[in-house]
């Protein structure tokens, strides 16, 4: 008997060797920094925007002279004023050491003047072919310990039609299927911007991608929420780390939104050392890495994670145009429910264009450990060729429920240990299975699965 605890004591160890946090920092609740000017609302918000009247009253000149003029470690708050609670910009910049604080009872209105992001005449609020033509809401360039916090919302409005348009930024989307670009702006793009901060405000409605963050070291999000919807929201991705960024831990919130929820875009540079852990995630594509994996994407953990309704659950997506290697990825206590795709390994994506090219997509050292899943769906594990594969573990990943699962492997090699496995993984083409599946009794997903706090 003592044998047998002592086996089991070192299965226990051996996973959590691999299921501790990967960013490498020592990860703590933010604290909101004292402020060194704080600005008041000017404008009302009406039906949750603002009156037609005030489209031209910008708040952009006040609140960058507020960022320009603060000192490193504090912040600019933006305060209500009695029934005044609506600010208006176009684009800003965060200066090194500064915080943008939007506070309670707050909402930024992103301004719907495509001139104001435009990075050359006539750039943006179009459909080409190529480039980036307009500025994001807010950049981080080349700073440090920069943030944006507060209990306050920030508001793309990627539903509202431009100024002098009869169209809306994700109209403009829809029409740039299936070759075009839409030019449209970003909430957040950090560049550059190591130890940045994204503390409990909320970001909604983005025209295009809400968060990017690229070639920094240390980025933490902490009770962030993002709010877009399910359709009509092409590209609204939640947060993409992505291209030679490192130590990010994303924690504690909750992201419903129109594509991927997270997607870690391991473009040149690559993705490595990286934490998801206690988040809720509702309409959108999942936990996503890729489709960039060029770069390579290691290290990464997620824990601790709720799917509830989403077209993808687990995903990782690349093809030979853009692929590379995936490996040391951990999934850990995640629950899936009423996904249509609840776990997809995919080295053929389509929606990234051409599909041919000499960068190969292969995924190994893959762990999904403790992962429910009810409501039916696809799984899939499709490697690209017999010399690039997928190589995923199996422990204690089970299906809930009697819905309809279907399966899709190929290139594949999956290994079912230590704990109970219940997919029918037989068959498949050029594809092994090791170990045995067997019943088991699922953990409780009932208090994972909470309403989006709205």
């Amino acid at each position: 008997m003592q044998r047998i605890f002592s086996l089991f004591g070192i299965v226990l160890l051996t996973f959590a060797s691999v299921a501790i946090a990967q960013d490498t920092r020592t990860v703590v609740e933010p604290a909101i920094p004292p402020a060194c000017i704080t600005l008041h609302a000017h404008l009302i918000t009406n039906s949750g925007t603002i009156a037609s009247a005030d489209e031209l009253k910008l708040d952009t000149d006040r609140i960058q002279q507020a960022i320009d003029h603060c000192g490193k470690g504090h912040a600019v708050t933006l305060r209500v004023d009695g029934t005044r609670n609506a600010f208006l910009s176009g684009p800003l910049q965060l200066r090194d050491g500064v915080t943008l604080l939007v506070d309670k009872g707050v909402t930024f209105f992103a301004s719907r003047d495509p001139a104001l992001y435009q990075t050359a005449p006539g750039s943006c609020g179009i459909v080409n072919q190529s480039g980036h033509g307009c500025k994001p809401l807010i950049s981080v360039q080349n700073v440090s310990g920069a943030g944006i916090m507060g209990d306050g919302v920030i508001d793309g409005r990627g539903g509202a039609k431009l100024l002098n348009k009869d169209v809306t930024w994700w109209q403009l989307a829809e029409q740039a299927r299936p070759n075009g670009r839409q030019q449209v702006p970003r909430i957040l793009v950090a560049d550059h911007a190591d130890n940045f901060t994204l503390y409990r405000i909320t970001l909604k409605n983005s025209p295009n991608f809400h968060v990017v963050y690229n070639n920094g070291n240390g980025f933490t999000v902490w009770g962030l929420k993002i709010d877009a919807p399910r359709r009509g929201a092409r590209n609204t991705d939640g947060v993409d780390p992505g291209n030679g960024s490192k130590n990010i831990t994303i924690t504690h919130s909750f992201i419903s939104t129109g594509d991927d929820d997270i997607a870690i875009k391991g473009g040149t540079g690559g993705v490595t050392n990286m934490t998801v852990s206690h988040n809720h995630f509702y309409a959108g594509h999942g936990m996503s890495i890729g489709s960039e994996t060029n770069g390579g994407v290691n290290k990464i953990r997620v824990t601790d994670l709720s799917l509830d309704g989403p077209d993808n659950g687990i995903r990782i997506k690349s093809n030979a145009s853009r692929g590379g290697l995936v490996h040391d990825v951990v999934y850990d206590d995640i629950c899936i429910r009423n996904s249509p795709n609840p776990i997809t390994f995919d080295t053929g994506y389509t929606a990234a264009g051409t599909l041919q090219g000499n960068s190969l997509p292969t995924y190994r050292d893959i762990t999904l450990h403790n992962i429910r899943i009810s409501g039916g769906g696809k799984i899939s594990f499709n490697g690209y060729s017999q010399d690039h594969r997928v190589g995923a573990t199996l422990d204690n990943v089970l299906l809930t429920d009697k819905a309809n699962y279907t399966y899709s492997l190929r290139h594949a090699d999956i290994t079912i240990d230590p704990g109970p496995v219940n997919l029918n993984l037989t068959g498949g083409t050029d594809s092994t299975l090791s170990g045995i599946a067997a019943k088991g009794s699922p953990a409780s997903c009932t208090d994972k699965f909470v309403p989006f706090p709205r």
